[in-house]
């Protein structure tokens, strides 16, 4: 039986230097695809557009990080976006059934799914704590609220999206995810969980080294900061990354080049959000 698929939804998927992770997972997507490659040098381009004509590429001229995803989801035209990394995919059936959740909640940006990892199908850890997340169930959510998401395993109101301004030209990637939660909540749209909805993720063996990966994301987290965070915890933020290890302050190191650029996006989220941040940090 052939999976129902969902005329409102695209697959967006940014990829750099993963030719046959490509390969494989593209023509697992219940739905159109837009690939946006950040300045592959291996071939990406040229390989997808030959094996699956049906794909959209739309190449980058140098990379730039997740707002690659922004500007995939600017030329899928669909109601809703469900991102996929090159190494990941939705569960048959489950673009669909996602989509209706979306629908049937209009205060829902960003649908979360359950995410399963590698063939054994371990259950992402991160999804345990989405779970349980403290800030609960609103009667208007299909599942735990969030304020926070991770990508790879998410569908998104293009609306809500693009209104937030989508991921942005100085955070990046990794840690993308933080600075457009906030504010998606900051303008009163909710984030949630859905068990019920899967995403198979197969790391590709492609991948960066842990202690580059932890440097990345004290960049993002320190320049998000900047951006939404009231001075007090930005100072709070530097201080632990000068007290961490070499990875958080090389972290902030290369978060200073951008420093400029996050000052003038700089816009404090607001005293509601700032209190479910509190209740995320188990803080009084």
């Amino acid at each position: 039986m052939t999976p129902p698929r969902s005329p409102d939804v695209t697959v967006v998927v940014m990829s750099r230097n993963r030719r046959e992770d490509l390969l494989s997972s593209l023509p697992r997507h219940e739905a159109p695809v837009v690939l946006v490659d950040n300045a592959s040098t291996d071939g990406t381009v040229e390989a997808v557009r030959a094996a699956l004509p049906a794909v959209t590429v739309v190449p980058m001229p140098e990379n730039r990080g997740s707002y690659a995803r922004t500007v995939g989801v600017r030329r899928a035209g669909t109601e809703f976006v469900a991102f996929a990394d090159d190494d990941s995919w939705w569960a048959p059936g489950d673009l669909a059934r996602a989509a209706a959740v979306m629908r049937a909640h209009p205060r829902l940006a960003v649908l979360n799914a359950r995410i399963l990892v590698g063939p054994e199908e371990r259950l992402d850890p991160v999804c345990a704590e989405m779970a349980a997340s403290p800030l609960g169930t609103p009667p208007d959510l299909p599942g735990p609220a969030l304020l926070g998401f991770v990508a790879c395993g998410a569908m998104v109101r293009t609306e809500a999206f693009l209104a937030a301004g989508g991921f942005d030209r100085v955070v990046r990637f990794p840690g993308e995810e933080e600075r457009l939660a906030l504010d998606l909540a900051a303008a009163g749209w909710g984030m949630a969980y859905v068990d019920s909805v899967t995403v198979h993720h197969h790391p590709s063996p492609r991948r960066h080294a842990p202690e580059q990966r932890r440097t990345a994301i004290w960049r993002s987290r320190v320049l998000t900061a900047l951006m939404r965070r009231p001075l007090p915890e930005v100072f709070g933020v530097v201080v632990a990354a000068l007290r961490g290890g070499a990875p958080e302050r090389q972290g902030l190191l290369r978060a200073l080049p951008d420093v400029p650029a996050a000052l003038r996006l700089r816009r404090p989220v607001p005293a509601g959000v700032r209190e479910q941040l509190r209740v995320l940090a188990g803080s009084p």
